[in-house]
C-alpha cells in the first residue's frame, strides 16, 4: 500500500518533519510518501495562502495517480483543496483536519482545537461545521506563533503544554486536537505531560485512509464526487484541463 502524504505548502523541513510522523503509524507493509508542490506558498496561514495551494495539491494528485498512490491525506489544518482532491484521485483522499476532529470525538465527549494563530481559528469552526462535530468541539485556541516559527523557536513546546492546559481545563474538554500540520509528531510526548489524549491530524489521517483502503472503499462517484466534466481552462490554468 502506497499513501501520499501531501504537505501543502512549499516548505521541505516541515515535509520531512510529516513525513516522520507519518510514518509512525504506517503499518507493516505500508509505504509512506511525504511530498510537496514545487509552487505555492511557504506556509498556508490566510484564506489566500489555500486558494494558491490548491494548484499544487491537484498537481501532485496527478503525479500521485500516474504513480500508483492508494490513498492520500492532505496535511494542512485547513483541509485546501479536499473536495477537489476527491473528485480526481483515483483512491480516496482524507484531509488532516476532518480525521483529527473525527477521531478525537471517539474518544471523549469534548474536544478542544489548539492551532498557531488566531486568524486560522474562524476557518477552523468552519471545518467543524462542515463534518459535522461542531457541537463536540468546546474551544479554539492560539499560541500565535506563525507555521515557519514552529520549528525553529524553542519556547514552542513550552507555549503549545500550557496553551492545551488552559483549553482543558478552561473549556472542561477531554481530548486535545493539534491543529497546525507543524505541530506533527508532538503529540505523544503532550499526551504524557497532559494526562489526556492528544489527536494529531496527520497520524489520524494516515489511519484513516489506510482503514479505508484496507476496506476497499474509495470516494464514491455516484453524484457529486463524479469525474469534473472535460472542458478547456485558458490561460496558466491550462495545464489542469481533464
Amino acid at each position: 500500500m502506497l499513501i501520499r502524504v501531501i504537505n501543502p505548502n512549499t516548505t521541505a523541513s516541515m515535509t520531512r518533519s510529516i513525513g516522520r510522523a507519518a510514518e509512525r503509524v504506517a503499518a507493516p507493509g505500508v509505504i509512506v510518501q511525504a511530498v510537496n508542490p514545487g509552487s505555492g506558498p511557504a506556509s498556508i496561514e490566510s484564506h489566500y495562502d489555500e486558494a494558491l495551494a490548491v494548484p499544487g495539491i491537484v498537481e501532485e494528485i496527478v503525479a500521485g495517480d500516474a504513480e500508483g498512490v492508494d490513498g492520500y491525506v492532505l496535511a494542512c489544518f485547513g483541509d485546501p483543496g479536499l473536495l477537489a482532491a476527491r473528485e480526481i484521485a483515483h483512491g480516496p483522499v482524507v484531509g488532516m483536519a476532518e480525521a483529527a476532529m473525527r477521531t478525537a470525538a471517539y474518544l471523549g465527549r469534548s474536544f478542544s482545537v489548539v492551532t498557531t494563530l488566531a486568524r486560522t481559528i474562524g476557518r477552523a469552526q468552519d471545518l467543524a461545521v462542515q463534518f459535522g462535530v461542531a457541537q463536540a468541539c468546546a474551544g479554539y485556541h492560539a499560541i500565535d506563533l506563525p507555521v515557519l516559527e514552529v520549528d525553529t523557536d524553542p519556547a514552542t513546546y513550552a507555549s503549545l503544554l500550557e496553551a492545551c492546559r488552559r483549553a482543558l481545563a478552561g473549556d472542561r474538554s477531554d481530548v486535545i486536537v493539534l491543529g497546525c500540520a507543524g505541530f506533527a509528531g508532538l503529540a505523544p510526548t503532550l499526551q504524557n505531560d497532559l494526562g489526556a489524549p492528544v489527536v494529531d491530524g496527520v497520524a489520524a489521517g494516515v489511519a484513516t485512509v489506510r482503514g479505508l483502503i484496507d476496506q476497499g472503499l474509495s470516494t464514491s462517484r455516484v453524484l457529486e464526487f463524479a469525474r469534473p466534466p472535460a472542458k478547456e481552462y485558458a490561460g496558466t490554468l491550462s495545464r489542469f484541463a481533464l
